[in-house]
C-alpha cells in the first residue's frame, strides 16, 4: 500500500471516529439533560469529558496531522482554502477541550455566583487550569 493510500485511510477513519463519536456523545449528553436530574446529568457530563478526550481529542489530532501530511505529499499550499480554514479550526478546537475540562470541575457554588463567564474566569486563573 502506498503512503498516499494509507493516509487517506486512517484520514478518513478518523474522520468517522470523529463525527460518529460528537454525535453519539452529543446524543446522550441532550437526552440526559432534557431529565433535568442533577445527578444523572452529572454522571453523565463527567462520562462525555472523559469520552471526549478518549475518542474525539485524538481523532481531531489524527485527522490534522494526517491531513498536513496529504496535504504536503499532493502539493497544496496551506494557503488553500478550506485547508487554510483547517488550519485556523484545529488549534480552536484544541482549546476547547483545555476549557471544557476546567469548566467540567466547577463546584456548584462557582456556577451559581454571579455568572457562569466569571466562574469560568476565576477556575481558569487557578494553577490546573491555566492555558
Amino acid at each position: 500500500m502506498n503512503s498516499y493510500l494509507m493516509l487517506k485511510v486512517i484520514h478518513v477513519t478518523s474522520a468517522a471516529v470523529l463525527f460518529g463519536t460528537g454525535l453519539g456523545i452529543a446524543f446522550f449528553k441532550w437526552i440526559t439533560d432534557r431529565t433535568e436530574n442533577a445527578a444523572a446529568i452529572q454522571v453523565v457530563s463527567d462520562k462525555v469529558v472523559l469520552a471526549d478526550w478518549l475518542f474525539t481529542l485524538p481523532a481531531i489530532v489524527v485527522q490534522a496531522l494526517t491531513g498536513l501530511a496529504l496535504a504536503k505529499l499532493l502539493g497544496y499550499p496551506l494557503s488553500h482554502g478550506w485547508l487554510a480554514i483547517a488550519l485556523v479550526t484545529t488549534p480552536a478546537m484544541l482549546l476547547s477541550f483545555s476549557m471544557r475540562s476546567c469548566c467540567s470541575r466547577l463546584n456548584d457554588s462557582e456556577v451559581r455566583t454571579c455568572s457562569f463567564a466569571a466562574a469560568v474566569t476565576s477556575r481558569l486563573r487557578r494553577p490546573a487550569c491555566r492555558l
